[in-house]
């Protein structure tokens, strides 16, 4: 008589740990949602200049160009249960600053350009922590499902976020949704607390340099084609991605929305996000990794120039829907497959090189996004955009790597 087969991992939901760790990113996430769409909102109203109002989404990103490399190497070091508390903390009380700048009628535009830098910081350490700690959490193969609920996660956050955040604006002051984000970040460092697996990292017997360490972590992506290529294709999706908020801030001015509707049109972007979070591990199972990321990039190319020739502010919302329901499918597909290739001695060097890579020009599209909107005009800066996602679709195309991935990520090796 053969034995019973072993039952598998439960569901994800009914994992204590992972509802935890997940909880408290979502919860966050929306807090970031509400606010975020303020930071242009309100540098357009003190300075009437998209170029400016992009500088904030730069310095947000800036962090990851200095900061990520160290941080990989010391999330490695570091109890990454404390290292995302701590994180949350200090976002929360850094963005409590601005509603009290607000009401003493002091805020300034470079106290949001501080705030920016020192929340984008933050976010460089407690993104590569959560990063890393998830293989602690979740079994190998549930890596794929959990990818996809975190992104489902947050795409709900985002259709409710931007619609709270620009209904506060409007309702109760400019301060309003920067209250909702410190919240928020007091609940996150209170789910992160509760969490009792051990994230204490490996010991090691002999003596450790910051700089080999970070060395290891881009020997490792650079000899992994199929990593650095997607590291690289990734840089660009994100120089394009960059563009998308401003843009669609801009355009929607343009067709006499108010900020109300603007928040609307965000959040119909989050049902676009929440379409794709659900379907992107089934992608992931069905399709070959390569052929999968081909598709994707080529669908969001072909979404760009829709905006604009979007004739009202819905029209916007809709192909901003379209976008994220392809972003969400394209980072469960990649994501899941990259980290179970990675050691997990590793994980938090080899993660904080591959961001360092795909958000490199992340700051460079917002910017050159607000330079060509306040120079050039909308049409011009949409048909450049969308120039560049052509480019990017024949360089995914051509990598061979990528097209001779095999179905099932490699195990990891050192």
């Amino acid at each position: 008589m053969s034995e019973p087969a072993p039952a598998g991992p439960p569901p994800l939901w009914r994992q204590r740990e992972y509802m935890l760790l997940w909880g408290s990113q979502v919860t966050s996430t929306f807090g970031a949602s509400a606010s975020g769409i303020i930071y242009p909102l309100l540098i357009l109203a003190l300075t009437g200049s998209p170029a400016q109002a992009s500088l904030a989404t730069v310095l947000r990103i800036v962090p990851y160009l200095l900061l990520s490399l160290p941080v990989g190497a010391l999330i490695d070091r570091w109890d990454r249960r404390r290292v995302m508390v701590v994180c949350h903390v200090g976002r929360a009380l850094a963005v409590a600053t601005l509603p009290v700048a607000v009401a003493m009628d002091a805020l300034t535009v470079e106290h949001i350009y501080a705030v920016a830098v020192l929340e984008g910081a933050l976010h460089v350490f407690f993104n590569i922590a959560e990063t890393a700690a998830l293989p602690r959490v979740v079994p190998v193969a549930q890596l794929p499902q959990a990818t996809a609920q975190n992104q489902a996660g947050f795409a709900a956050a985002t259709i409710a976020g931007p619609a709270l955040g620009t209904w506060l604006y409007q309702a109760l002051g400019r301060g309003a949704p920067f209250v909702v984000d410190v919240v928020t970040h007091v609940v996150g460092a209170w789910a992160i607390l509760r969490l009792r697996t051990d994230f204490t990292p490996r010991p090691v017997v002999v003596p450790r340099h910051l700089a080999a360490e970070v060395a290891e972590g881009l020997r490792w992506l650079w000899r992994k084609r199929l990593v650095r290529d997607m590291a690289l294709l990734t840089s660009v999706f994100n120089f394009i991605a960059a563009a998308v908020p401003l843009l669609l801030i801009v355009r929607a001015k343009e067709l006499g929305a108010s900020e109300a509707q603007i928040g609307l049109a965000f959040s119909l972007g989050g049902v676009g996000g929440i379409l794709g979070a659900l379907v992107g591990g089934r992608v992931q199972r069905r399709f070959g990794f390569g052929h999968a990321i081909v598709a994707l990039l080529a669908l969001h190319g072909l979404l760009f120039p829709l905006m604009a020739w979007a004739p009202g502010t819905w029209w916007l919302g809709a192909v901003l829907a379209g976008m994220m329901f392809v972003g969400p499918i394209y980072n469960v597909v990649q994501f899941s497959y990259r980290i179970a290739m990675i050691p997990d001695a590793l994980q938090g060097r080899v993660n904080s090189s591959f961001r360092l890579v795909a958000h490199g020009l992340h700051p460079v599209g917002a910017a050159v996004c607000g330079v060509l909107l306040e120079t050039a005009g909308t049409g011009t800066t949409v048909a450049f955009f969308a120039a560049c996602g052509v480019l990017l679709v024949g360089l995914a195309a051509a990598s061979r790597p990528l097209r001779e991935a095999p179905q099932t990520p490699p195990p990891p090796q050192d």
